[in-house]
């Protein structure tokens, strides 16, 4: 994954198999699924998909994911056959290159079991109501902002453009958090117009794609899961401006998405699939180089086309001595990873991500978003039984570092 040959990161291809990111047929897909309106055919058709598969608890674990450290604790699950031992059947994780397509195949019924960012798991469940729960988190942190390396200030990302992989992401709130907090507005403008010093223009771009752009100087820098950031570093294009974890204290990125109707129809099946993440997770916290080895390019899996160095650099090194001496950490007193790992949804998280997202700049029909209660997104979004009674199973919440109690407050210093 090195490859930093140029391409136009706004490119929107006619061809159903481009290889670019965004093909024309995940946008106009997505933009079915996000409209309300249109998005019942959606649904219909993954009704139907879903109630031709097997019944009960031998419908197989059907995982879709991206190439980054996100969906760890699905794929360690799978490598490691904890789903079997829960008595599950597996398939083959199918591997998908942008938000869109996983989304898509989720409510299409090719897949039942998918990481998702945070916010988007809002504008699948309210903005298409598509019916779906937060059942777990897959990680916490894992992200940061990468730039050029003739940008050493976020106040010299005015006028230039940075690319994030989704609207509904923790990656464009804290972006824009940290952008009008240095006297930055954001602006979306494609290729089209002029950016003012004071702007900068976001663009949409799926995380395999940033690097390569990032080279070809088509951005100044891009926002991300991990391991897009320490690629960028390791390749010697770009280097990490702000790590999300230290602006968002724990914050999620990604989490366990499961439609409501496996919920309901195989409760046994959901606590199973729960049970073996919340495992995966404790297993990679003590066996973090184990695990790149594992997602690495050279694992017969070979679940990611990323190696081993890049990997490690985010699972298994853990000091930050370097980032502090050149002021990238603003709250060393945090104490926190570069990823870490612990599956429980605190509501606290759910209810600031709701108030941040209906004051961030999104694109398309936001209508739906502004009426929403945080408290009640909070109790609607997520179904925590599973994943609380997974946790006790392993040990309870000291084993995640966890208050006993689950609860706790949210801490944003962007």
């Amino acid at each position: 994954m090195t490859d930093t040959t140029a391409r136009n990161p706004y490119h929107v291809c006619a061809s159903s198999d481009c290889d670019c990111g965004m093909t024309r047929r995940d946008f106009l897909r997505m933009s079915a699924l996000t409209a309300a309106g249109a998005a019942s055919p959606l649904l219909f058709a993954g009704d139907a998909m879903a109630q031709q598969g097997p019944k009960g608890d031998d419908q197989p674990v059907k995982i879709g994911y991206l190439p980054i450290t996100d969906a760890t604790p699905l794929l360690v699950a799978h490598a490691r056959k904890l789903f079997e031992a829960e008595g599950l059947q597996t398939e083959t994780p199918r591997l998908f290159r942008s938000w869109a397509q996983i989304i898509e195949a989720f409510v299409s019924g090719q897949v039942n079991v998918i990481h998702l960012l945070s916010p988007a798991t809002i504008s699948v469940r309210y903005g298409a109501k598509f019916p779906a729960k937060v059942v777990a988190w897959n990680h916490i942190n894992g992200s940061a902002l990468t730039v050029a390396k003739d940008i050493n200030r976020v106040q010299d990302l005015g006028g230039r453009t940075v690319a994030i992989p989704f609207w509904y992401s923790i990656h464009n709130v804290l972006l824009q958090q940290i952008l009008a907090k240095n006297g930055l507005s954001v602006v979306s403008k494609g290729r089209e117009g002029s950016i003012g010093a004071k702007e900068v223009n976001l663009v949409v771009l799926a995380p395999a794609e940033m690097v390569s752009a990032l080279a070809s100087k088509s951005i100044a820098g891009f926002i991300v899961a991990e391991p897009f950031n320490a690629l960028a570093e390791t390749a010697g294009v770009g280097q990490v401006l702000r790590f999300s974890g230290d602006a968002w204290k724990n914050h999620a990125c990604c989490v366990t998405f499961l439609s409501e109707r496996d919920i309901n129809t195989r409760p046994e099946w959901a606590q199973r699939v729960t049970t073996a993440i919340v495992k995966a997770q404790l297993w990679t916290r003590s066996n973090q180089i184990d695990t790149a080895r594992l997602l690495s390019s050279g694992d017969p899996h070979r679940y990611t086309p990323h190696n081993l160095q890049v990997l490690s650099k985010v699972l298994a090194v853990s000091d930050f001595s370097a980032y502090e001496q050149r002021g990238i950490v603003a709250h060393k007193e945090w104490g926190q990873r570069r990823i870490d790992f612990q599956p429980y949804p605190f509501p606290s998280y759910t209810e600031q991500m709701v108030r941040a997202l209906q004051t961030t700049r999104l694109e398309g029909d936001t209508g739906f978003l502004q009426k929403l209660d945080p408290a009640f997104v909070a109790r609607d979004l997520v179904d925590d039984r599973f994943v609380r009674k997974a946790i006790d199973a392993v040990g309870g919440p000291a084993v995640f570092g966890l208050p006993a109690k689950l609860l706790r407050s949210e801490t944003v210093a962007v």
